[in-house]
């Protein structure tokens, strides 16, 4: 019986440093999380108005030019008050070569407003407020007797001309935008609501931003609209949009080398009108 017992014991041994390896691999992401010298938080609440046109050129082989403009003021901000927020300028290009699927890529001219915090220095730079982005994204959808659901994974790299510190923010900075939604038809009726939610992920955040060592969601958004087509080429859009944002801002200063992290969360809710022209 003595050999049998042996054998048991190796098994029991070996079954017990396999059990220890795993549990060391999986402890807890948040102790390799990075130490910081000062840590602060703030919560931001806004109430945004948003209004845009949207021009959008189709041929039957499948493509599709748009051109849009949309301006946001932020109407309330517990952070720094009222002011003009953003506007973007976008062009894209589309090509749906089969019913499921489509292809699109794109180029956006951002304008950064001007808030309280700004000083007459960073609104006299031009790089303080310019910003441009390229985007490129798969939708697939799929459409029943009243509803169309789709699916769309965007890559979207933002980029920056002003002077930035590497360890605390990208000059380019690359996100992963998930959306799944849906469309709702009512028969005989010119209007068609729709619901999505969005997910944003960062790719690149620099190491002391990263969230426990690893990338993170930086925004959860949803909205709900409904689409009225008022002529056979004119749709206007009415919609509500809620976000959450998260973000950690670095600051690491020059003096004694001390890093500093603020995360930031955002509650921002938003009304918006959009006109498309679709020819």
């Amino acid at each position: 019986m003595r050999p049998f017992r042996i054998k048991i014991k190796n098994r029991f041994a070996q079954a017990a440093k396999t059990l220890l390896l795993c549990s060391i691999a999986l402890v807890p992401l948040s102790a390799f999380a990075w130490e910081y010298d000062s840590e602060a938080a703030t919560t931001t609440q806004a109430v945004q108005l948003r209004t845009g046109a949207a021009f959008n050129k189709k041929w039957h082989n499948g493509l599709r030019l748009g051109i849009s403009e949309e301006v946001r003021f932020d109407v309330y901000n517990s952070m720094v008050g009222p002011h003009f927020r953003k506007s973007y300028t976008t062009i894209d290009l589309g090509y749906k070569p089969i019913e499921y699927v489509k292809f699109d890529a794109g180029y956006t001219f951002r304008i950064i407003g001007a808030d309280s915090t700004w000083s007459a220095a960073k609104k006299a730079d031009v790089n303080e407020w310019m910003r441009h982005r390229v985007f490129f994204s798969v939708t697939g959808s799929y459409t029943f007797d009243y509803a169309k659901i789709y699916l769309r994974e965007r890559a979207q790299l933002d980029m920056r001309t002003d002077s930035v510190n590497p360890l605390e923010k990208n000059k380019f900075n690359w996100v992963l935008r998930s959306r799944v939604g849906s469309e709702f038809i009512i028969p005989g009726k010119p209007v068609k609501p729709y619901l999505w939610v969005e997910l944003i992920n960062t790719l690149n955040a620099p190491e002391y931003q990263q969230k426990n060592g690893h990338q993170f969601i930086s925004d959860v958004r949803t909205q709900a609209g409904i689409k009225w087509r008022v002529s056979r080429l004119s749709t206007l859009d009415f919609y509500y949009r809620f976000t959450y944002g998260y973000d950690r801002d670095i600051n690491i200063t020059k003096n004694k080398g001390k890093i500093e992290l603020t995360e930031e969360t955002l509650y921002q809710h938003s009304i918006g009108i959009t006109y498309n022209l679709d020819w």
